[in-house]
């Protein structure tokens, strides 16, 4: 990893590029290198995951030297700016966020977020996902601006753990996730390093209404419950009041599967299946 004065940093998210996690974030990356880019949605993508606009027309529009607006998505977004927006200038990090919300657990697999860094890593540009919890103890039902969630928590920790964290080397098939709890800066207890964890069954819901034909649609909300996370999971972490870091990998085999899946399945006749 480049020294931190050495660093161009590419800022994604999925919130949209007007969004004020994005504010947050590019206020931090100023701290630690002067030559910062933003490519981002010009819209939200939140729950984008890793989708592409497979057949559909991506248009970027150019805001200034540094900051660009793209109808895609998040991973989209990655993809433009390394292999064609900044290649005079290619990034040596991409930092993506800062999530209006958590990204812990099951939200991997629905996060715009976590696919812009997942893209940027194999892209070979080294990534961390940065999102802001929301304040602990709601239901958390839906996206509504009204939710509180503590900006400042993200602005005055963001810029100390990225230091530490730029200056090290970790394997190019992994990204880091990076996640601060919704507790004003002050009550933050401090950082764990943790294992992506579970929620409970349910915690994405479908909420059924009508339009003014009466015409049914759906909504999908969120419903975060409690459970039992593990000690040692990022969801337990956020709720100690912790700063959670997981490094997550582009390999999603699960390795310990396999010699039992080898030999379980060692006994089938292939040829005996094609007579």
């Amino acid at each position: 990893m480049n020294a931190l004065a050495d660093h161009r940093i590419l800022l994604v998210n999925d919130d949209g590029i007007d969004a004020p996690g994005m504010h947050v974030l590019e206020k931090v990356a100023r701290q630690i290198a002067s030559e910062v880019f933003v490519v981002a949605p010009e819209e939200n993508q939140s729950g984008a995951s890793h989708s592409l606009s497979i057949g559909m027309p991506v248009r970027v529009r150019k805001i200034d030297r540094f900051h660009y607006a793209v109808t895609g998505t998040p991973a989209e977004c990655v993809m433009l700016a390394l292999q064609e927006l900044l290649t005079d200038n290619r990034p040596t990090v991409c930092l993506a966020g800062i999530n209006r919300g958590p990204n812990l657990a099951d939200d991997t697999a629905y996060s715009g977020t976590i696919a812009a860094a997942r893209e940027s890593t194999q892209l070979g540009v080294p990534a961390v996902a940065m999102s802001q919890v929301f304040v602990p103890g709601e239901k958390n039902f839906g996206l509504g601006e009204d939710r509180k969630i503590h900006w400042k928590t993200s602005e005055r920790w963001a810029a100390p753990v990225l230091k530490r964290l730029l200056t090290n080397t970790w394997d190019s098939s992994v990204f880091m996730n990076l996640n601060f709890p919704g507790v004003p800066p002050e009550q933050v207890r401090g950082l764990r390093i943790t294992k992506q964890g579970r929620r409970p069954p349910g915690c994405y819901v479908l909420e059924k209404d009508a339009d003014a034909n009466r015409e049914p649609y759906y909504r999908m909300l969120l419903a975060y419950e409690d459970g039992t996370p593990a000690p040692d999971s990022d969801v337990r972490a956020i709720a100690d009041g912790y700063i959670s870091l997981s490094p997550l990998s582009l390999d999603l085999t699960a390795t310990e599967s396999l010699q039992t899946l080898a030999e379980d399945m060692a006994s089938i006749d292939m040829e005996a299946c094609w007579r």
